[in-house]
C-alpha cells in the first residue's frame, strides 16, 4: 500500500498545492528548453504559485515537470507554506516553528526505514539497452548554461564499502549523454567522501539518484548533519512515519518507493567531463566549465506519467535558500545552542544566498555571559566554522533578539543603524569554506580556507543586556487599543488586505 502525505510522497505533495492554489498546472504547450526554467524564475520573482508543465513539447506524453518546488508562496499569505508542506506541517506554519520542529527531530530516536517490495517507483523498469536519458524531459535551465541539468532538485544515495554509512545528499547533475550524467562529488560532501572511499580501492562508486523524492527526504538530504549518519533515519523521526524503500534493481542500494524517478549505476573512479557552466545558487553564472566525476546509468525506473521536479537557480530566492538555508539554520541552532551560547534563534536569510547567517542574541543572557565583542564573535566563530554547516555559509551576523531575523527588512536596518563599520568585524582566514563563494580569491579557492567573518551588529549597551532606543513602528508606537482599532478599521479606510502582517 502506497504511503500517503505530502510529506512522504512527493505526488500527494503536488496534488495538495494544487488543492490549495498554490500550484496551477499549466496545459498550454511549454518547451523544457529555457520556457519552462524562464516561467519558474518569474514565478520566484513574484511568488507566484509552482507550475506543473503538463504538457511539454518535444518529449514522451506524460512527462511532466514541476517548478519552483519550495519556492516562497503569495497564496493565503502563507509565505512559507510550500516549505512547511515539505514537512507535512500547516501552511500557516512559522520559520520558528519550522526550525524547532526539524531540531526536535535532531534530537529524536532515529526511525529505521521500512523496507517493502516494491513501489509506484517501479511501474516502469528500464535497464541494459533500454536506458536513455533523454527520454526524460531533461530541461535547459539558463541560455548559457553548458548544458541540460537532470538533477537540480533530487539527491544522491551511496553507500560505503563496508556497509555501515548510507548517504542521500544532494549535488547537480548535468545531462553528459544517452546513458552518462556528470556532475560534483566536493571532497568536503558526504557524496564525496563515500566516492572516494570506494576510487582508493580502484573501484567504482555504486549509486542512486532521486528524483521527486518524498519532500522530507529531499530535505534531510540537504540537511548538514554530520558524517556517518544515515538521513534515512532522520525522515522517518521528521515524518513521523518510517520512509518505504525498495531495493535498486542492481546494487542493493535501498530508494523511496514513492519516489518519481531513480537512476542507477556507478560513478567512476578515475573518469570526469566538462561539467558547466550553470546559473549557481549565488546568483551568478561564470563562463568556466569544470572537469567533475562521470555517473554512468544501468537502470531507470519510473513512475506512470512522472514529475520531475526543478529548481532554476539564480537571484534568491529559489530552493537553494529556502530548503538548503532552513536546514543549515536548524542545525546551526542546535549547534550554538549545545556550545552553551548565548543565542535566541539563528536564520539564514533567503535573500543573501546562504552566503550569511544571522544569529539573534539573547541580550540578557549575554550580559550574565560576562562576554565582550570580540569573545563572543570568537564563540561563535569556534562553533559554526568548524563544523560542516559553517564550512558553507561564510558569513554570521550577529543582533540583538529584539530584531525578528527572519525579516530580512529589519535585519538591514540593524545592520545599517547597529553596525560599527571600525570595530564590529571579525575576520577568520584560516576557518576551512566552501569554494563556490564569488568573492573568494584564487588563493582561498585553492586552499579552501578564508573569505569568513562575524560581524556584529550589537549596540554596546546590550551587553548590560538593556536597549536604549525604542523601535519607532506601528508595533511599537502605539496603544494596543489603538493598533486594535486600526486593523478592525483597514479595509474601511479603502485599503487592500495585507499580505504580510505589520512590524
Amino acid at each position: 500500500m502506497t504511503q500517503r502525505g505530502s510529506a512522504l510522497n512527493f505526488r500527494d505533495f503536488v496534488e495538495n498545492l494544487l488543492a490549495t492554489g498554490d500550484a496551477v498546472d499549466i496545459r498550454e504547450p511549454v518547451s523544457p528548453l529555457l520556457e519552462a526554467a524562464a516561467i519558474t524564475r518569474r514565478v520566484y520573482e513574484t511568488n507566484s504559485p509552482a507550475p506543473l508543465f503538463s504538457n511539454l513539447t518535444g518529449t514522451e506524453a506524460g512527462f511532466r515537470i514541476l517548478g519552483a518546488p519550495a519556492g516562497l508562496s503569495g497564496t493565503g499569505g502563507n509565505v512559507h507554506g510550500r516549505l512547511a508542506a515539505h514537512f507535512g506541517l500547516p501552511a500557516g506554519t512559522a520559520p520558528r516553528e519550522l526550525l524547532e520542529h526539524l531540531i526536535a527531530a535532531m534530537h529524536a530516536e532515529p526511525v529505521a526505514p521500512r523496507l517493502v517490495e516494491t513501489g509506484p517507483c517501479k511501474e516502469n523498469v528500464l535497464t541494459g539497452d533500454d536506458v536513455d536519458l533523454e527520454r526524460f524531459p531533461v530541461p535547459l535551465l539558463h541560455e548559457h548554461d553548458g548544458g541540460r541539468y537532470l538533477g537540480t532538485y533530487g539527491y544522491h544515495v551511496v553507500r560505503t564499502p563496508d556497509g555501515r554509512w548510507t548517504s542521500w545528499s544532494i549535488s547537480r547533475t548535468m545531462l553528459h549523454g544517452r546513458t552518462t550524467l556528470v556532475g560534483p562529488a566536493m571532497a568536503q560532501q558526504h557524496l564525496g567522501m563515500i566516492h572516494a572511499m570506494w576510487r582508493d580501492r580502484g573501484l567504482p562508486t555504486p549509486w542512486a539518484m532521486v528524483l521527486g523524492a518524498p519532500p522530507a527526504a529531499l530535505a534531510a538530504a540537504g540537511m548538514p548533519l554530520p558524517a556517518e549518519v544515515n538521513e534515512d533515519g532522520y525522515v522517518g523521526a521528521l515524518a513521523g512515519s518510517p520512509v518505504e524503500v525498495v531495493r535498486t534493481e542492481l546494487h542493493d542500494l535501498h530508494v523511496p518507493a514513492n519516489s518519481e524517478i531513480v537512476l542507477e549505476g556507478w560513478i567512476s573512479p578515475d573518469e570526469t567531463a566538462p561539467e558547466g557552466p550553470m546559473g549557481e545558487y549565488h546568483g551568478y553564472a561564470f563562463a568556466e566549465s569544470k572537469p567533475q566525476p562521470v555517473f554512468h546509468v544501468e537502470a531507470m525506473t519510473f513512475r506512470d506519467d512522472p514529475i520531475l521536479p526543478i529548481c532554476v537557480a539564480g537571484l534568491p530566492p529559489e530552493e537553494n535558500h529556502t530548503i538548503w538555508g532552513t536546514m543549515i539554520s536548524a542545525v546551526s541552532l542546535d549547534l550554538l545552542r549545545a556550545g552553551g551560547l548565548p543565542v535566541d534563534l539563528a536564520w539564514c536569510s533567503y535573500e543573501a544566498a546562504t552566503c550569511w547567517i544571522v544569529v539573534s542574541i539573547d541580550i540578557r543572557r549575554l550580559a550574565r555571559s560576562g562576554m565582550n565583542e570580540k569573545e563572543l564573535a570568537d564563540a561563535v566563530a569556534e562553533v559554526l566554522f568548524g563544523s560542516h554547516t559553517g564550512w558553507l555559509v561564510p558569513k554570521v551576523l550577529l543582533v540583538a533578539d529584539d530584531i525578528d531575523i527572519t525579516d530580512i527588512d529589519q535585519v538591514v536596518w540593524a545592520m545599517a543603524t547597529r553596525h560599527h563599520p571600525g570595530t564590529g568585524t571579525y575576520c577568520y582566514p584560516q576557518a576551512p569554506g566552501i569554494p563556490m563563494v564569488p568573492y573568494l580569491t584564487p588563493e582561498e579557492v585553492r586552499t579552501g580556507r578564508g573569505g569568513k567573518s562575524v560581524t556584529s551588529c550589537l549596540l554596546p549597551e546590550q551587553f548590560e543586556g538593556v536597549t536604549k532606543g525604542a523601535t519607532a513602528s506601528f508595533r511599537h508606537s502605539f496603544p494596543e487599543r489603538v493598533r486594535s482599532r486600526v486593523e478592525a478599521n483597514w479595509t474601511a479606510y479603502g485599503f487592500a488586505e495585507r499580505a504580510l502582517p505589520p512590524r
